[in-house]
Parts: structure tokens; C-alpha cells; sequence
């Protein structure tokens, strides 16, 4: 038996039937070149020169030898066929699905992508696939749900700051949900044009300084419209007794007055100021109820907005009945929160956001967004809700119900669920 030709060196030059056998690689190689290069040309070619029979027979053929070639084979035909409107299906999905070098070219430029064509591509590749399809010039709101669904951090800030995507009220509220968890999220979703007030007020309990601060700014909208419109119903809500429990419920939201003077009937105390007054001494949970009843609101709302470590809520509270700016101070003590610096003496920075906050809101506008929160926070919350906040089952959770997806959100933590 004949000895194996020795290894050569590096800098050995090849002879013989070694070089022969290179040089046949090399034309086969040159050959395959050609031929990938003529197929994606015909591809190419427009309707008057092949029909869609002929295109489409001709990716079959490029996907069978795409799949048994290398990657810079597959890179040049993906080049090639970005700008195409029209490609063959089967050689998209094959070429979607393979690395981002080969991919890539067609994520970043590709315009004949359909969105169930990015959707399989979302679900069935990487990260980066995922992160340059949101970075793509225009991706429909099908396509941000999918691309959502992954959660992964870089995608979806990605997405947030694409002005050509559309995000769907299901990608925002999923996003939402999980920048309860990552704050980068909060200012993504500030920016972005879908975002209604209902949804920033729900995203302002677990919202930092600045980013409240812009909730407040532009989404505290007052209610003259709907007042206007609405004015004659109140009399005829009184009429019948104020039986109708939706009527009573929407118009709770709307009224102008924010006090509740049934409350102040009942209650221990001549005025809710004199409630706060009293609670300055130490705020206790019946204290703190009253406090609730006689601002018209309901306990488990008056709760939420009294143990917000923030101190904004506060600036709500007291405008929009009407405290005066002592009152923000008899409740911080009552809080026993403290009010200066030890060191500087100055005032602590969240006591001196709430007053900042109190000076700049209007009193409607501090109305609307807490009557947002009394009638999202509690106006749904029955037992069995409270039993799937505790739980997290949001199966239970009506989807076209804005107060419960609210009352799922924003009460998680406070009913033990982090």
C-alpha cells in the first residue's frame, strides 16, 4: 500500500496532484459563485421577464444549495435580494432564519418582508434578529406584540424608540407590566404617541421623580367637555334615586365636587380638615379612612396614596379638595416622614417635590387624575379580583375592563405580589 502524501508547510507551494486538486476546488468554487450569482438574477428579474411559476422554481433550487453551502455564499444572495419586493417565500424563510450575517441584510432592508414573515422570524431566532427587526423603518403593531412577547430588555427600549412603530394597546400594556421591573421602560413609553392618560396615571405609582413629574405635565387633562355634556344627567340620576349603579359610578368620575358631604354627615370630624389636622399627631388606619371617606374617595385609594413613599400623591390629594398647603406638612409629620435635612436643614427632596407638585396643578386637573385613580383602583375591586391580584392570574381579569387591568397593576405589591 502506497504511503500517505506528507502534510505539506505553509510556505510549501503545492505540486502535482495536490495542485491539481486545488485548482479543481477553485473552479468549483468560481463555478458555484457564478451559478448562485445567475439563479439570484433571475430572481431578481422583473414580472415582464419571468413569471411567478419560473421565480418561484428557481428559489426552490437556491434554497437546496444555500442549505449545503457556506455563509458567505448565503450573505451575497441575502444582499441581493433585499431590495426585492417580491422574493420567493421559501428562500426568505430559510435565509430569516440563519445567522445574523447571512440574515441581517434582509431584517435591515428588506422590503418584500410580509409581517407574518418577521412574526416566524421573531418566534423562531435570536435576540439580534428580534433587535433589528424593531429597529426596522416601519413594524406593524402584529409584529411589536411578537416581538414583545420575548421581554428582552434591548428589543423592546429598541422598539420604544422607533417613531415607524406601531405599538398595539396589548404590546404597550405588556410593556407596562414589565417596567414595573425595569425602569428604562417608564421613559420609553413616556415617548411614545400611543400612550393614553389612563395608562400613563396606572404607570405613575411606580414611576421615579422625573418621569411623574412628565405624567403629570402632560396627561392631567381637565374635564370640561365631558361636564358640559353630562350636566342635565345629574338631575336625572337624582330623579331616580340614584339607583342606576353604572350612571352612579360614571358620574362619580365626572362631578366637579371632589368632597364628599354624605361622608361629612357621618363622620367624627367637622371637616376634612380637621381630619388632617388630627392626623398630624400620629395617622392612624381609622384616621386615615376618614381622611379617605371625607375626600370622597374609597379606603383602599386613600391607602395606595398615603404610603406612596414619593409624597406626590399627597400634592393630589390635598388640591384637589382643596387643602391648603399646611395640610401637605400635617400628614408628612403624621407620617412621621422627615422634613429637613439633619445636616443642611433644607427640605428633603421628596417633601420638596410634593410642594413643588401641590404649586404647579391645577385643582381640575388634580381632580382628574385622582378620580382616575379612586374609580381604577377601587371601582372594580371585588373579591375576586383581589383574589387574582394576590395570585397573579390575570385570566381573571376582564380584558376590555380598564379599572381592573388598572387595579392588576398598580396593587400587586400591595396585595404581597412582587
Amino acid at each position: 500500500m502506497a504511503e500517505p502524501a506528507p502534510l505539506l508547510t505553509p510556505d510549501e507551494p503545492l505540486t502535482g496532484e495536490a495542485a491539481s486538486r486545488a485548482d479543481a476546488t477553485a473552479l468549483t468554487f468560481r463555478a458555484r459563485r457564478a451559478l448562485f450569482k445567475r439563479l439570484a438574477d433571475v430572481v431578481c428579474l422583473p414580472s415582464s421577464r419571468v413569471n411567478a411559476f419560473e421565480r418561484s422554481m428557481v428559489g426552490d433550487l437556491l434554497v437546496e444549495m444555500l442549505r449545503e453551502t457556506d455563509t458567505p455564499d448565503r450573505a451575497r444572495v441575502a444582499r441581493r435580494i433585499a431590495g426585492l419586493t417580491e422574493a420567493p417565500a421559501s428562500l426568505v424563510r430559510l435565509l430569516l432564519r440563519d445567522e445574523v450575517a447571512v440574515a441581517g441584510p434582509l431584517l435591515e432592508e428588506g422590503h418584500g418582508l410580509s409581517d407574518s414573515d418577521l412574526i416566524e422570524c421573531c418566534r423562531t431566532a435570536g435576540p439580534e434578529h428580534r433587535r433589528l427587526i424593531a429597529a426596522r423603518r416601519h413594524v406593524a403593531e402584529t409584529v411589536c406584540e411578537a416581538l414583545v412577547e420575548a421581554g428582552e430588555p434591548e428589543v423592546i427600549e429598541t422598539l420604544l424608540r422607533n417613531p415607524g412603530a406601531r405599538l398595539s394597546t396589548f404590546a404597550l400594556e405588556a410593556v407596562m407590566a414589565q417596567s414595573r421591573h425595569h425602569d428604562p421602560y417608564v421613559a420609553g413609553l413616556l415617548r411614545r404617541p400611543e400612550l393614553r392618560p389612563a395608562q400613563a396615571y396606572v404607570m405613575f405609582w411606580w414611576a421615579d421623580p422625573d418621569a411623574r413629574a412628565l405624567i403629570l405635565t402632560r396627561f392631567a387633562v381637565g374635564r370640561e367637555a365631558i361636564q358640559e355634556v353630562s350636566a342635565d344627567v345629574f338631575a336625572l340620576a337624582a330623579a331616580e334615586g340614584w339607583q342606576d349603579p353604572l350612571v352612579r359610578k360614571a358620574l362619580q368620575f365626572i362631578e366637579r365636587r371632589q368632597r364628599n358631604r354624605a361622608a361629612l354627615s357621618k363622620s367624627a370630624y367637622e371637616s376634612l380638615e380637621a381630619a388632617v389636622a388630627a392626623a398630624e399627631q400620629g395617622l392612624t388606619r381609622e384616621i386615615a379612612s376618614e381622611i379617605a371617606y371625607l375626600s370622597g374617595l374609597k379606603p383602599t385609594t386613600g391607602a395606595k396614596i398615603l404610603t406612596d413613599l414619593g409624597g406626590e400623591p399627597l400634592a393630589i390629594l390635598c388640591k384637589a379638595t382643596g387643602l391648603p398647603k399646611w395640610a401637605i406638612h400635617a400628614l408628612w409629620r403624621g407620617l412621621r416622614r422627615p422634613e429637613t435635612d439633619s445636616e443642611t436643614g433644607a427640605l428633603t427632596r421628596p417633601l420638596e417635590r410634593t410642594l413643588i407638585t401641590y404649586d404647579r396643578m391645577a385643582v381640575d386637573r388634580a381632580q382628574t387624575v385622582l378620580r382616575y385613580w379612586n374609580w381604577s383602583l377601587s371601582s372594580a375591586l371585588t373579591p375576586a379580583l383581589v383574589q387574582a391580584i394576590r395570585t397573579g392570574d390575570e385570566q381573571e381579569i376582564d380584558p376590555f375592563s380598564a379599572p381592573q387591568r388598572a387595579a392588576m397593576l398598580a396593587l400587586a405589591s400591595d396585595f404581597g405580589r412582587k
